[in-house]
């Protein structure tokens, strides 16, 4: 009985919580889109520099705990720039989802034919607009279910920003069981609604997976 009624009590908090979630989420990974597909073309860039650049932020991103990217940025450049912490949250989730976001679009950049390219090169285009409107056209719907996959993960990952005072999911339901002296409730409730995020995600990813295959 507690818990259905915690459940209903909080429907309020919980969902203004979910729309900070997504939001967080979203812009998150707008921008770790950008910086994934900037540093996956240094990747394969003919230019060692570039390749450098690029194995050195992936390597270091992908082999340290994303906290500690978190509360570097929000500790450590807030002596500089006060981000606040949406934004200090926002970021960090998009430097650490881009350096994964890279390696997926560099796999799928690198799955296309390179014969497609030379085609593209041999009719006028330029490297770029080659890339722009062939490669990488293609080379998106190859990679839209692993970086669906990446998406949520990158939605669960947003429960971290709770620690640099974030009132999402995780951080109102912090505050709620604290409140309430019911930590299972509420941490259950939350993890409710992260699965109905997630399930609503997955249907939506699969959805466009369709949309391209048929327009393939």
């Amino acid at each position: 009985m507690d818990f259905l009624h915690y459940l209903v009590t909080s429907i309020p908090f919980f969902i203004r919580a979910a729309a900070v979630t997504v939001e967080l989420t979203a812009t998150a990974l707008a921008m770790g889109m950008v910086i994934g597909l900037v540093f996956a073309l240094m990747k394969i860039s003919g230019r060692r520099f570039w390749r450098y650049i690029a194995d050195t932020y992936i390597t270091v991103i992908r082999g340290t705990p994303l906290i500690v990217q978190l509360f570097a940025i929000y500790f450590g450049l807030a002596t500089i720039v006060d981000f606040g912490s949406f934004w200090s949250a926002a970021i960090a989730l998009a430097v650490h989802n881009g350096a994964y976001i890279a390696e997926i679009f560099r796999g799928g950049i690198q799955s296309i034919d390179r014969g497609q390219m030379e085609a593209a090169r041999s009719l006028g285009m330029s490297y770029g607009l080659a890339m722009r409107r062939v490669i990488l056209p293609q080379a998106f719907k190859r990679v839209v279910p692993p970086l669906g996959n990446q998406f949520i993960i990158g939605l669960k990952d947003s429960s971290l920003a709770a620690f640099v005072t974030m009132k999402e999911l995780f951080g109102v339901s912090m505050q709620l069981a604290s409140t309430h002296f019911a930590e299972l409730q509420f941490y259950t409730i939350a993890g409710l609604y992260y699965l109905a995020l997630v399930v609503l995600f997955t249907f939506l990813v699969n959805r466009l997976e369709r949309r391209l295959k048929v327009e393939s």
